[in-house]
C-alpha cells in the first residue's frame, strides 16, 4: 500500500501574488529581488518559466529574459499565513506530517485509512480541500517511500496526481534521468553519464561496489534509491529545525571586517529569535555565497547548547576565517542554529556566561516593548535595519 504522501504546492510565492492581485493572472510573475538590484528570483509562475526563468536565478538575467514580467518583492507575512493553513488542512489528515518547507511536506497515512479511505482517496481529497479553502493549486505523489513520492509530485506539474504503487516502483523509476536522484547534481550525473549511466535503471543495474568506488558510501546510497530502497520514515514535527537569517551585499565584498559586522548582526538576529522561543542548539551554520555564485555552508557542533549572540557570532566567525575563497568577493552571508532543543538544558551547565544570557534576555525584553530598533549593538549603530533580513523561503527554522 502507497502510504506516503508528497504535497508541493505549485508556483507557491507567485500563486500567492496573483490569488491576492487577480490582475497578475495569466502574466509572468518573478517573485525576489526588483531589477536593477541585487539577489535572485525566489519564485516563478509558469507563465515566467516558459521564457527559462527559474528559482534562484541571477534577477538581472531573469530581467534580460522577460524585461515585461510582473517583479514582486516577497511578502513572506502572507506566504506564512498561506502555509499554516495548508499544513493545517495536512493535520486534519493525519497527525505525521513532515514540512520540507513552506510549501511542502510528506504525510503517512498509513493510520487514516479507516477513517478517510485509501490513500489515493486521501490524496485526492487534500488537492480538493486546498484548492477549495485556499484557492492554490497542489502537485500530489503518492507512493510506498518518500523518495519516489517526491519524484511522483513533481512529475505532471503544475496540479499533478500519481499515484506509484509497490509493484510499480521499478517501471516507474527505470526509464528517468540521473538527476532525479535526490543528490545528483550536474558534477555528479556527468561522472555517472561517462558510464553510460544515463537513467536510474542504469544506476539499479549497475554493480554497487563500483559505486562505491566512485562515490564512497554515497555510491550505495544512489544505488538504493535507483532500486527504490528508502527507509526513511515521515517525522512530524511542530518544532523548527533551523533558526538562520542571511544577508545580500549590495555590492560584492572582499571587506572582512564589514563582513564580519554583518555577521554579528545576523547573530544577533538568530539569537534574538532563539531567545523568544526558548530554545537553543548545538550545532551553528555558516553560508557563504561568493561573486561567481558558488554557495559553500559549514557547521561546528559543539558540547554544550548555544543561544547568545555572542557564542553564535565566535563560531561563524572562526568558521569563517577558515574558508578559502581564494580571492573571491562575498555575495552572501547566512548563519543559523541547527540542532535545535529546549530552553531548561541551560541548567545543565551551571551558571555558564550567565551574565551574557542575562544581557540577551534583557535586549529581548527591550525589544519586545518598545519593537526591534529600540536598542542596537554598539558596533551595529550605523548599520540600518533593513540591512539584515531573512527570506521566507529559505528560513526553515
Amino acid at each position: 500500500m502507497p502510504d506516503i504522501i508528497h504535497v508541493d504546492m505549485d508556483c507557491f510565492f507567485a500563486a500567492v501574488e496573483v490569488k491576492d492581485n487577480p490582475d497578475l493572472a495569466g502574466k509572468p510573475v518573478i517573485v525576489g529581488a526588483l531589477p536593477g538590484g541585487r539577489g535572485v528570483v525566489s519564485a516563478a509562475s509558469y507563465e515566467a518559466r516558459t521564457f527559462g526563468i527559474h528559482s534562484a536565478m541571477p534577477i538581472s538575467q531573469a530581467y534580460k529574459r522577460c524585461p515585461h514580467g510582473v517583479f514582486l518583492s516577497p511578502n513572506g507575512k502572507r506566504y506564512v499565513e498561506e502555509s499554516d493553513r495548508i499544513m493545517a488542512v495536512f493535520r486534519r489528515f493525519t497527525p505525521l506530517v513532515e514540512p520540507l518547507s513552506l510549501d511542502e511536506a510528506f504525510l503517512d497515512v498509513a493510520g487514516s485509512h479507516r477513517l478517510w479511505g485509501t490513500s489515493e482517496d486521501i490524496a485526492r481529497a487534500l488537492k480538493k480541500t486546498i484548492r477549495g479553502e485556499t484557492g492554490l493549486r497542489a502537485s500530489v505523489g503518492v507512493a510506498p517511500t518518500k523518495f519516489v513520492a517526491k519524484i511522483a509530485s513533481d512529475l505532471k506539474k503544475p496540479d499533478g496526481f500519481v499515484v506509484v504503487y509497490e509493484d510499480e516502483v521499478g517501471d516507474f523509476l527505470r526509464p528517468l534521468d540521473v538527476r532525479r536522484i535526490w543528490g545528483v547534481g550536474a558534477k555528479t550525473a556527468k561522472t555517472l553519464e561517462r558510464r553510460g549511466l544515463k537513467t536510474i535503471g542504469d544506476i539499479a543495474g549497475y554493480p554497487v561496489e563500483e559505486l562505491e568506488r566512485l562515490f564512497g558510501k554515497h555510491g550505495r546510497h544512489l544505488h538504493n534509491l535507483a532500486c527504490g530502497i528508502d527507509n526513511r520514515e515521515v517525522i512530524p514535527s511542530s518544532d523548527r529545525k533551523q533558526v538562520s537569517n542571511e544577508y545580500t551585499f549590495p555590492e560584492d565584498t572582499g571587506d572582512r571586517t564589514e563582513v564580519e559586522r554583518v555577521l554579528l548582526a545576523l547573530a544577533d538576529k538568530v539569537a534574538g529569535r532563539l531567545l523568544a522561543k526558548d530554545i537553543r542548539g548545538r550545532t551553528v551554520t555558516l553560508k557563504v555565497r561568493d561573486e561567481s555564485f558558488r554557495t559553500r555552508s559549514r557547521a561546528r557542533s559543539l558540547e554544550h547548547p548555544v543561544r547568545t549572540a555572542q557564542e553564535i557570532y565566535r563560531v561563524a566567525r572562526d568558521l569563517l576565517r577558515a574558508e578559502d575563497l581564494g580571492g573571491l568577493k562575498i555575495r552572501l552571508i547566512g548563519v543559523g542554529v541547527t540542532a535545535l532543543e529546549g530552553g531548561d538544558q541551560l541548567e545543565l551547565f551551571g551558571d555558564r556566561d550567565e551574565s551574557t544570557h542575562r544581557m540577551d534576555e534583557v535586549v529581548a525584553d527591550i525589544r519586545r516593548r518598545f519593537g526591534k530598533t529600540a536598542i542596537t549593538r554598539a558596533s551595529l549603530v550605523d548599520r540600518p535595519e533593513k540591512d539584515t533580513h531573512r527570506s521566507p523561503e529559505k528560513d526553515d527554522a
